[in-house]
């Protein structure tokens, strides 16, 4: 049965060591994409820097992926543009899911995370009244 998911959450990245962090839940959006920059290959090496300005202890973390993938995406202007993309997982409701992050600078928006319907797709509902159903679950004294 599919779990009904607000427009925005908080999600932890378990294997990027990143916790509570701020998703936007995007219909509109097919990939899923993470705030990123100074983005570069270097010795057969994807690296980046993470950037959360909530969460001091992330914001500038350095970042490093042997395994990526270059895919297309159309931003929300209609401009197809080249992207880095990585696998890892996100835990949201206590489970754990694969995941597929594009890196992207996101500078201009709220959330350092966009959660696109190719995740979303068999597993959630989005009621865009409601927002941080998970982390609420998670979290009962916050």
């Amino acid at each position: 049965m599919k779990k009904t998911i607000g427009r925005l959450d908080k999600a932890d990245f378990p294997e990027l060591d990143l916790e509570k962090i701020s998703v936007k839940i995007d219909t509109g959006a097919y990939t899923s994409s993470i705030h990123c920059d100074s983005i570069s290959i270097e010795n057969e090496l994807l690296k980046c820097r993470f950037l959360d300005e909530e969460h001091s202890k992330y914001n500038h973390r350095a970042f490093q992926f042997d395994c990526f993938n270059i895919i297309k995406v159309k931003s929300s202007n209609g401009i197809q543009e080249e992207r880095y993309a990585v696998k890892s997982r996100i835990e949201v409701f206590g489970k754990n899911y694969p995941i597929t992050l594009s890196l992207s600078d996101r500078k201009d928006m709220r959330h350092p995370v966009l959660l696109g319907r190719k995740f979303l797709n068999k597993k959630f509902v989005v009621d865009p009244q409601l927002k941080n159903i998970s982390f609420d679950l998670n979290n009962p004294s916050s």
